[in-house]
């Protein structure tokens, strides 16, 4: 999880930041949108604050002052409010990132499977390139197919050392991550519900 921000003398002259103006304060009309839709699914619209900062991202490539704003704009609520949510969740990013974040899951199930040498080598292999975002991950909830990634979102595993260069070689095609090994190709046991007619996944899509 992240760590505090860090802060100065607290100035208990300034005025508290308020809700921000919509005349004022530029919104994309597609995030404005998005943002709408999901603040519908919930009696409280605070409680859209996660998928709505994670739309932001999606647009901004991290939670900005900008994008917090915006959110907090349309959501009718305090930045300040949004912000404690992305200190709090370390999925939502506080500073600039590489556009594909891989994920590589640690947790037990993974580590005994050799995912603490797969991550070096994927942290190795990534260097700095700034393309990539690259973390340890406590647990991805995939542990049939240990040792395993999320890449841009994407699950796939399980993944041997000899994967991690056409892995990085993939994302920078911007194409399919190691189709044959992604969990939503993966086929079910049951032999009707079987396909090989796999959609491209909707994370992919928005690339």
């Amino acid at each position: 999880m992240n760590g505090a921000r860090p802060s100065g003398p607290v100035d208990f002259d300034k005025p508290p930041a308020g809700i921000p103006d919509p005349a004022t304060t530029a919104v994309p009309a597609e995030l404005r949108e998005e943002i709408e839709g999901l603040m519908s699914l919930y009696p409280d619209r605070r409680s859209a604050a996660l998928p709505a900062l994670a739309a932001a991202q999606r647009r901004h490539g991290w939670c900005s002052p900008e994008a917090i704003e915006q959110v907090a704009c349309v959501m009718r609520v305090t930045p300040a409010e949004l912000d404690a949510v992305v200190t709090f969740y370390d999925m939502l990013e506080r500073e600039p990132v590489g556009r594909c974040a891989i994920y590589v899951c640690t947790n037990i199930s993974c580590s005994l499977r050799g995912a603490d040498a797969l991550y070096e080598a994927v942290r190795e292999a990534a260097g700095e390139d700034p393309e990539f975002n690259v973390r340890a991950f406590e647990c991805l909830g995939a542990c049939d197919i240990a040792p395993m990634a999320s890449v841009g979102g994407v699950y796939v595993g399980p993944l041997e050392l000899e994967d991690v260069g056409r892995l990085l070689q993939d994302v920078r095609a911007r194409g399919p991550v190691l189709p044959e090994k992604q969990l939503a190709r993966r086929l079910v046991a049951d032999p009707r519900a079987n396909s090989r007619e796999f959609p491209e996944h909707a994370i992919q899509e928005e690339r």
